[in-house]
């Protein structure tokens, strides 16, 4: 797509070099059909255009001397650079916008660690207590009571670490996380086509990592297809699994999680579950693309 967008850069310094030559004894009238739309598609291509030596394309107006090189400068250049800072204020404006969301999840983690993380921590402590003392036909009870506590206090402390925004130092590759599923006895086909930017690594293997889990716990034994795809863009991971007419009990705060995530990516995700089968659909757009 760069390489296009050059051939387009260097199309539009061609035309207005090819006008130079018709400007001997004046300015005809139809030079302004050649330069304003080159002044339009320059400042488009600034905007778009990511490579930092364009300035070799804007050389080629020294073919029409003098002339040629000053047309080239006010209706190809110019409106080049001028793309050019109207990206870097978009980049610093969506960066700024972020930076506002991060300071507000990490605000949010807090006050729910502080509060409904204490208040888990002593129901489940209570519960414990009740399980000791109270007479063994309702020991069972006071047991799940203090199950689900402590359940829901390890659920909440991985949203709070996901609203942190917190990553591990280093991530396993998509290849080693499928090695690990299949060494305690999953059975996954895995495949993937073309190069996982790093910008979207981190979202990518979060999005098969929870699929992963999902399938261990709602649906064991079946088999896991994923498959990961990167075009120019975007990556999308795709992943299903038969679930046998099962339902899962679970929550699905990790699917709210997840969801969660891909969406502060920029992406979508869809879940669907029909002919006893569950399938997951996640698309995260490349950052740094506009």
């Amino acid at each position: 797509m760069e390489a296009v967008r050059t051939a387009a850069l260097a199309a539009c310094v061609a035309a207005v070099v090819a006008t130079s030559f018709a400007m001997d004894d004046g300015v005809p009238p139809w030079t302004a059909a050649v330069w304003v739309p080159s002044f339009a598609i320059s400042f488009l291509l600034g905007r778009r255009m990511t490579s930092h030596w364009p300035a070799l394309v804007f050389a080629g107006g020294v073919v029409g001397g003098v002339t040629g090189l000053v047309l080239v400068g006010v209706a190809v250049a110019v409106p080049w650079f001028l793309g050019r800072v109207a990206r870097q204020q978009a980049v610093l404006a969506r960066t700024e916008v972020e930076a506002a969301h991060l300071r507000e999840r990490t605000r949010i983690a807090h006050e729910a660690h502080d509060s409904l993380g204490h208040e888990l921590s002593l129901l489940a402590l209570q519960a414990g207590a009740l399980e000791m003392t109270l007479p063994a036909e309702h020991q069972r009870a006071a047991a799940q009571l203090r199950e689900t506590a402590a359940n829901a206090t390890e659920r909440l402390a991985a949203l709070v670490f996901l609203l942190r925004d917190g990553e591990p130092p280093a991530l396993t590759t998509l290849r080693d996380l499928v090695d690990r599923a299949t060494g305690a006895g999953m059975r996954v086909e895995f495949t993937a086509a073309g190069e996982t930017p790093s910008t979207v690594e981190r979202t990518v293997h979060r999005i098969v990592q929870e699929g992963l889990t999902n399938a261990a716990k709602h649906a064991p034994g079946a088999e896991v297809r994923i498959r990961v795809t990167s075009a120019e863009g975007s990556t999308v991971v795709e992943i299903g699994n038969d679930t046998g007419g099962r339902r899962g009990a679970g929550s699905r705060l990790g699917l709210v999680a997840l969801r969660e995530r891909v969406r502060i990516a920029g992406g979508t995700l869809r879940t669907s579950r029909h002919d006893g089968r569950f399938e997951l659909t996640a698309t995260v757009p490349h950052t740094g693309e506009l």
